[in-house]
């Protein structure tokens, strides 16, 4: 016969009637054999518990919010963890009383994958010979602590072992463990009231690659299922239902910080990418949603900070951020450091700090030092750095995960210094801008420096796109002002200049001298004396490699 070679229940090389087509997933679709004895070789036996010992029923069928789904699943989670001891009791007495049966937990049976932490409850499977006679799901079986869960009722299901041992390596390991328990035809599987409906759902999307459920709640417990049944292609499946659905700060939050086991797995990623996405654009600007940013948990910050397009004025403000969160949500100075070391703190990119504030970081209590030091090191070699090395830094990380290396679009542009105290007071401030930068100044924009200090006083650099004296064209400025801060005046000489491609050296443009008070600025209109399109021409001689650098030396004169 033309088929005689192939095996009907294996998705490889099955041959299915045009009836029973593949589904848009392009995996077999059986659901022609779901529950039907004619193709199946086992009874599934599913126990129901009942209410837990907490009190109160964990369904979350009748969940009508994400919020009310991640409420009910805390309290299923604080409910097992109080019966856990308990459970574990149980299900020792249950082998002694019946030495004939077979019962594996779910993290039995593959001791790498146990995390009892990211499950509500645990799964108990029973493979087993049917037993003769009717079997009440209420009965008084002696093996039941009377404080433990009963079974409130059984369903029993037609099931086909290799289709869903192809589909779940949970189910592979239970039918070929090689034990003669795995041989049997009856297999009990207990499970909590609450999953009975995504338990359901996922045996169904084994056979016919679909589901039926299509709101949000329905979805995580059907993912919260796949999961601990180890069924990827459904994971997949609800994630990318769920990237689909209108997403909100709250079920952003709630993808992040759904179990470890289920965050690790590669096919709920993308949901976790949009979530990620979906919280940084929505608080790319934190400074118009400081109180709600406040009190995001953990996972909201992470996401957020781990933004290119974080809109902050520098990553000093950054790291300000960061303690003022931590110091709110972790009071404990032990708990405080664990998170700044293990979490937060790969968050901040201390090489874009200012010299200035990483000094303040090694004094800093919240932080172990140790790590500070390390950070600190790592972030002055960066600065040290020519910037074709800085670049090619900022590539290879860009690859990874980590992003320490690269630049957000800071409100203040970052600078280098180099400070002096004898024989005169003396700071030389480099300043690199890039080409699009520079061409979005036009016609009337100004980007800043961050600040930068001589003599105690805080100083700024700004760039401007701004009309000539005359007013006939427009052209490129530079000007150097005081932070405000008190009375305290003084004069400074300064020189502005900029490397050229001819000699790819610094060239002074202009020098002059000013006496500073608070909120003053000096400087000049048009600092290469072109028009801004001889300065933005492709053979401007001012960009290297699509960079303008400049530098501003100044010198307090006493």
């Amino acid at each position: 016969m033309k088929y005689q070679n192939l095996d009907l229940f294996d998705p490889r090389t099955a041959v299915m009637d045009p009836e029973y087509s593949p589904t848009h997933t392009g995996e077999p679709n059986f659901a022609f054999a779901f529950d039907d004895v004619n193709f199946s070789d086992r009874i599934l036996r599913i126990e129901i518990l009942g209410d837990s010992i907490a009190g109160g029923s964990n369904s979350n069928s009748g969940c009508s919010s994400l919020a009310d789904w991640a409420r009910n699943r805390k309290r299923r989670r604080e409910d097992f963890r109080k019966e856990n001891d308990m459970y574990h009791s149980f299900a020792a007495l249950d082998i002694t009383a019946c030495p004939e049966d077979q019962i594996i937990c779910c993290n039995q049976i593959d001791s790498e994958d146990a995390d009892n932490e990211n499950q509500d409850e645990a799964v108990v499977a029973m493979i087993e010979e049917p037993n003769s006679g009717d079997e009440a799901a209420n009965s008084d079986d002696s093996t039941w602590n009377c404080d433990s869960p009963r079974v409130m009722r059984v369903k029993t299901l037609n099931i086909s072992s290799p289709i869903l041992a192809a589909k779940s390596p949970f189910f592979y390991k239970l039918f070929s463990n090689g034990m003669r328990e795995s041989e049997q035809r009856q297999v009990t599987l207990r499970i909590n009231a609450s999953e009975e409906a995504a338990l359901m759902e996922l045996l169904k999307f084994m056979y016919r690659n679909m589901l039926t459920t299509n709101t949000a709640p329905g979805l995580l417990d059907v993912l919260m299922a796949a999961d601990k049944f180890e069924v990827a292609s459904c994971m997949k499946y609800c994630s990318r239902l769920l990237c689909n659905l209108p997403m909100t700060p709250e079920s952003a939050l709630l993808y992040l910080e759904l179990p470890s086991s289920v965050l690790m797995a590669d096919a709920v990623r993308p949901l976790t990418d949009a979530a990620k996405q979906f919280l940084a654009g929505r608080y790319k600007d934190m400074t118009k949603f400081q109180e709600e940013v406040m009190k995001l948990p953990l996972a909201g910050i992470e996401a957020i900070l781990s933004s290119d397009d974080l809109q902050v004025a520098s990553e000093d403000a950054v790291y300000d951020f960061v303690l003022k969160w931590t110091r709110a949500h972790y009071p404990l100075i032990e708990e405080r450091r664990e998170i700044l070391s293990s979490r937060l703190g790969r968050c901040i990119r201390f090489p874009f700090m200012s010299c200035r504030k990483l000094r303040k970081v090694l004094a800093c209590n919240d932080f172990e030092h140790e790590f500070a030091s390390k950070l600190v090191l790592e972030a002055l070699f960066f600065k040290a750095e020519a910037p074709h090395r800085q670049r090619t830094q900022a590539a290879e990380e860009s690859a990874s995960t980590s992003r320490r290396f690269v630049e957000r679009a800071y409100k203040y542009r970052p600078v280098k210094v180099v400070e002096f105290e004898l024989p005169r007071q003396q700071c030389i401030v480099y300043l690199d801008l890039k080409r699009d930068e520079c061409a979005n100044l036009f016609p009337s924009g100004r980007v800043y420096s961050q600040a930068f200090h001589l003599g105690g006083q805080g100083f700024f650099l700004s760039a401007h796109c701004n009309m000539d004296q005359q007013s006939s064209f427009h052209c490129f400025g530079l000007f150097l002002g005081m932070q405000e801060k008190g009375s305290v005046s003084f004069t400074v000489d300064y020189e502005f200049a900029a490397r050229t491609t001819l000699a790819e050296e610094y060239v002074s443009k202009y020098k002059g001298n000013y006496t500073f008070t608070g909120g003053k600025a000096v400087g000049y209109r048009n600092l290469f004396a072109i028009p801004w399109t001889s300065f933005m021409a492709e053979d401007s001689l001012y960009f290297i490699k699509g960079i303008l650098h400049l530098r501003a030396e100044l010198t307090i004169r006493h």
